[in-house]
């Protein structure tokens, strides 16, 4: 077996070295400063709606802001959302002063065998260098 320093060093060390930096960097969670907080916003709420509607729990967590991460467990925050309720989730838009966001989203869900389309309200912080929702 190789030592790690000769597979660094071989032929295919760059490309090691290259993957492994795409791997690093895309785990950073801070956002891109010349970004606009209205357009990192949208993306990160509708990524989350849609963690949401594929029941994918764990994914949409990872979007709670760290206090609300702080006193809400993973199991907790699963057990406060009805399976299979939310059909869609759409943000619509997305206000933003200084280091908050209000975020506009049109939801659909289920209810007594009808398909029912409300909009709701969210709240967004700037955080540790990121945007996290704030569950209420």
């Amino acid at each position: 077996m190789a030592s790690r320093s000769n597979l660094l060093m071989g032929p295919m060390g760059p490309v090691l070295v290259a993957v492994a930096l795409s791997l690093v960097g895309g785990c950073a969670t801070t956002t891109a400063p010349d970004r606009p907080a209205e357009e990192v916003v949208k993306a990160r709420a509708q990524a989350r709606w849609d963690a949401v509607v594929k029941e994918d729990y764990g994914t949409a967590y990872g979007y709670l802001g760290p206090g609300s991460r702080a006193v809400n467990s993973l199991d907790t925050y699963k057990a406060s959302i009805n399976r299979g309720f939310y059909k869609s989730g759409q943000v619509e838009s997305v206000t933003c002063e200084a280091e908050k966001c209000e975020v506009q989203v049109r939801v659909e869900y289920e209810y007594k065998g009808s398909r029912i389309k409300t909009p709701l309200g969210e709240t967004w912080i700037k955080q540790q260098g990121n945007w996290w929702y704030v569950l209420k």
